[in-house]
């Protein structure tokens, strides 16, 4: 049997260092999301030779939306399912909405809102409306089961709570606990270091978006 491949903390440690130093324009990112709130995700026609041309420049800028995107919604099951969706042009602004409870499956510290936003986005662009399509659905459980185990490849676990713990900051904190949690939370500056996992998840999908295409292309 092959081992899981560990994360890489030292690297995911310096990384949340970075992020601890907030968005470099956070009025020109609050602007963007304004916009897409009130106009919603502007639809493209999609080059497969040239994505895939580009792949690296898209996954490092789905990357650094989804990030920013926490830093300022702070929420990241919106912020790597908008990421994912404004670059590849689909989806509705309402199921961004959709994906409000959805942090640490409504701040219980259980799945990470990454895998929910990065799941949501990969089932818009590979599922199928036909709700007696199995096959369909089968398609996608295996494209989601690729990118569950790619984001527990990265970060050692889907889970909220050992995120925090092992990866971001050493410990939990329960941000549903408005008294000390979510206040300790802000002071260890989380929103901004939670950018982590919404950038990682958000690249792991835009990733497989653009593997498929290439498959098709033969």
């Amino acid at each position: 049997m092959t081992e899981k491949a560990s994360p890489d903390y030292g690297t995911l440690k310096i990384k949340v260092k970075e992020l601890a130093k907030g968005p470099e324009d956070r009025p020109a990112i609050e602007a963007r999301l304004k916009k897409l709130s009130q106009h919603g995700i502007p639809r493209k026609k999609l080059d497969p030779d040239q994505v895939i041309s580009q792949k690296k420049q898209i996954l490092d800028r789905v990357q650094m939306r989804a990030e920013e995107y926490e830093q300022v919604s702070q929420s990241c099951a919106k912020s790597s399912a908008l990421a994912i969706m404004e670059e590849f042009g689909f989806g509705d602004i309402k199921v961004i909405t959709a994906l409000s409870p959805f942090p640490g499956i409504a701040l219980t510290g259980e799945t990470c809102g990454a895998i929910s936003g990065g799941m949501t986005a990969l089932a818009l662009y590979f599922g199928k409306d036909d709700l007696l399509d199995f096959a369909a659905n089968a398609w996608l459980y295996g494209k989601c089961r690729k990118f569950i185990q790619r984001f527990e490849q990265a970060l050692g676990t889907t889970k909220c709570k050992e995120i925090h713990q092992n990866v971001i900051f050493g410990r939990y904190y329960d941000t549903a606990d408005i008294i000390e949690g979510y206040p300790a939370f802000i002071s260890d500056k989380g929103f901004e270091k939670c950018g982590l996992p919404p950038g990682i998840g958000a690249r792991i999908a835009a990733g497989i978006i653009i593997e498929d295409l290439k498959k098709k292309k033969g």
